[in-house]
């Protein structure tokens, strides 16, 4: 019998174009041989099922059942493609464990850290992991920028804490951008983080456990015409995304053992993508994506057409690992 398999798209957060995006790709792609899909949106006034011709059915939150014509459907399992808020931060996760459907990815714990940049980072330096210097400032600190560019310096990054698709990170060039910077990025976060620059190649770096092996899918380096890769040149064009990277095999070797290390530290399950930026041979981690877009411009899932692994095959995979 087939399963019923709940694709949860949209969320709170300013990523919500981007997840129905991902989320119809991951719909389109999931083998209707083996499961039932389901495009649930889920917005802060209501959750809801769309059907193939746009119409809205309310979904029940008590136990996260549809009803159409009298008949009660119920899910098997929720494939969680919700970037940012509920999806990254381990709201949805709480909630599918509390009413005992499994769900694709990391569990709350680990979803809430890895969406916390701050506290994501004091745990990876604790096994070793390189990372740039940072200062964290909560919404209504004193801002002493004296101090600030006397402990990061100039270039340097102001960083929404909980965000993604670059909303709310600035790069800071001059002192002058300094208190704008931390006033605009504070719109999107009461919490922010002040990091020094790297000078160096980025890449993004995609790892799935895939097929009970941790699997590194690629590595791709990320060339922007921007000042750095922000939300236009990752999904406006305003890059070059070279996969693979144009990069050493002794770097090649280090970021790959890094980012599986992180991997397995956080406790990460389901596919991920982390972003490194290289100083010499030493890959220097900036976030960890545990929901990666998976948009026709996305880079994981140019990842994985490389390796020659189709999308029906990696989320047949996803699905599975969540059902065990």
């Amino acid at each position: 019998m087939k399963k019923n398999v709940a694709v949860l798209m949209g969320g709170y957060s300013s990523e919500y174009e981007i997840s129905m995006k991902s989320g119809q790709v991951v719909y389109n792609n999931l083998d209707k041989d083996l499961y039932n899909a389901f495009r649930i949106v889920v917005t802060k006034d209501k959750w809801f099922y769309l059907d193939n011709n746009n119409k809205e059915f309310n979904i029940s939150k008590n136990d996260f059942s549809l009803t159409i014509e009298n008949k009660k459907i119920k899910f098997d399992v929720a494939f969680i493609v919700i970037h940012g808020s509920p999806g990254e931060d381990g709201v949805l996760q709480s909630y599918f464990k509390s009413i005992g459907i499994p769900y694709s990815g990391c569990d709350s714990d680990t979803s809430a850290i890895t969406f916390n940049k701050r506290d994501c980072i004091s745990i990876l330096k604790k096994y070793g992991i390189p990372t740039a210097n940072s200062i964290h400032l909560n919404y209504g600190d004193k801002i002493e920028e004296e101090k600030i560019i006397k402990e990061i310096g100039i270039p340097c990054f102001v960083k929404a804490n909980k965000s993604g698709s670059s909303f709310g990170v600035y790069k800071v060039n001059k002192k002058s951008e300094l208190a704008p910077s931390i006033n605009n990025s504070f719109k999107i976060d009461k919490e922010i983080l002040i990091e020094s620059f790297l000078d160096g190649t980025e890449v993004s770096v995609g790892v799935m456990n895939y097929k009970k092996n941790i699997k590194v899918f690629g590595i791709t380096e990320l060339v922007t015409e921007n000042d750095f890769f922000d939300y236009e040149a990752k999904y406006e064009g305003k890059s070059k995304e070279i996969t693979p990277a144009n990069i050493s095999k002794i770097q090649k070797n280090n970021v790959t053992k890094i980012a599986k290390k992180i991997y397995q530290k956080l406790g990460v399950k389901g596919l991920s993508r982390s972003e490194f930026i290289f100083v010499g041979n030493t890959p220097y981690f900036l976030e960890l994506n545990s929901i990666p877009g998976l948009t026709k411009e996305s880079i994981f899932p140019k990842q994985v057409k490389i390796n020659g692994i189709s999308l029906k095959e990696l989320f047949t995979d996803i699905v599975k690992q969540a059902i065990e």
